[in-house]
């Protein structure tokens, strides 16, 4: 056994071939949990699969599954581990030993296959256990023996004959009872806070999005369905603005808002649930900016009629084509995904800080004057000159 867990000296920095195991929690660690409870409205076994999969593993093993457990991992890529499964384990150099008990997250997951270890050496917290090896084949044996992951740990600390390290990578939160998933929810959700966000995104609208989206994980209503209510409010504001009087503007702004906010809910949703797709990722984006462009087209429109003028109408046409083609921009260069990467350049938090939607509350602020058209003054010259910053931030980019 210990022959065939050796590697090279060298670890390695990152480890693209990750096998995941998903075995029993240690006796007595989990009351009242199981591969069906739900967390966040996914079976807890089906988000395991689900985030190993997002995370990148090659491989997710259900390690002692009950009958039930094939439902359940359907369609996500895990294997059940039998004795009459085989899988080219071979390809194999990390694996993740978690307990069936851990709700984890995709980047958490991920983490664990990135992180430099030394070659043959258990890494333990108390959440996961992960080593690098150069065969699995013995590491999949033990597992369909041993009873649970303490004893499958032990069994390989016994095989590798090297003292165990401290990994400072949690990978999810353990439920101990059903007390605990409430708490393992909050730790999914406060996951889906972007680093890129403005600060009253952040500090409000957020913390508001998330509060519904937790009670909206456990109905039926989809990403999409979400979108389309979001963007619905939002073109219901926008006919307020055609007035001057400060109450309907202050109307048409807080509905703005209320799409702003619920407009989080449809991507949190979707990544909750692992119900991401591209179609939904163009719905959200455009549907976004159907609505940026109908509030300002009702500001230009309003405020031509109450000038009794057209210029107006020409500040208004110049900032809807202007945010048009930022959009546009962004959208075909992935501009967004870039400011989320930790790798990518400086200008790319550059474009973070100039895209995100605070400018809701500057709308709010001057529709209780009455004077939400001076906002379509600032976009008519922002909006050109941060689609010229756009250009240079993103050359060299292709097509995403």
């Amino acid at each position: 056994m210990g022959a065939g867990l050796t590697l090279p000296a060298e670890p390695s920095a990152t480890v693209a071939e990750g096998l995941l195991v998903v075995l029993p929690p240690e006796d007595g660690a989990a009351r009242e949990v199981s591969g069906d409870t739900l967390v966040a409205g996914v079976a807890l076994l089906r988000r395991i699969a689900l985030a190993g999969m997002r995370a990148g593993f090659s491989g997710i093993v259900v390690a002692r599954p009950r009958p039930a457990d094939s439902k359940l991992v359907a369609g996500t890529g895990a294997t059940l581990l039998s004795s009459d499964v085989t899988l080219p384990v071979a390809a194999f150099s990390r694996i993740v030993l978690l307990p069936a008990n851990v709700v984890p997250r995709p980047q958490s997951l991920r983490r664990l296959l990135e992180i430099p270890l030394e070659p043959d050496r258990l890494y333990v917290d108390p959440t996961v256990t992960v080593v690098d090896v150069k065969d699995a084949s013995p590491v999949l044996r033990l597992a369909s023996r041993c009873a649970n992951v303490a004893e499958l740990r032990a069994a390989l600390r016994s095989a590798l004959h090297t003292e165990e390290a401290r990994l400072d990578v949690a990978a999810g939160v353990p439920l101990a009872g059903a007390a605990d998933v409430p708490l393992a929810e909050t730790w999914l959700l406060r996951g889906l806070i972007k680093p890129n966000e403005g600060f009253m995104s952040r500090h409000f609208e957020r913390r508001l999005s998330l509060a519904v989206t937790r009670r909206l994980v456990r109905t039926r209503l989809t990403p999409n369905a979400m979108t389309l209510v979001s963007v619905a409010i939002g073109l219901a504001g926008a006919p307020f603005f055609l007035s001057s009087a400060p109450v309907f503007q202050v109307t048409g702004a807080l509905l703005f808002l209320t799409h702003s906010i619920l407009d989080g809910c449809d991507g949190e949703l979707a990544r909750l649930k692992f119900l991401e797709s591209r179609g939904g990722a163009v719905l959200d984006f455009w549907g976004d900016n159907v609505v940026h462009g109908a509030v300002f087209t009702a500001i230009a429109v309003g405020w031509a009629v109450h000038a009794g003028a057209l210029w107006p109408l020409a500040l208004g046409a110049l900032a809807v084509v202007s945010t048009g083609l930022v959009a546009l921009t962004v959208w075909r260069r992935g501009l967004l995904a870039w400011t989320l990467d930790e790798h990518a350049p400086p200008r790319a938090r550059l474009v973070a800080a100039l895209v995100h939607r605070d400018f809701i509350y500057v709308i709010l602020a001057l529709a209780m004057f009455g004077k939400a058209g001076w906002f379509v003054v600032v976009t008519a010259v922002g909006a050109p000159l941060f689609f010229g910053v756009l250009a240079w931030v993103g050359r060299g980019r292709p097509t995403a």
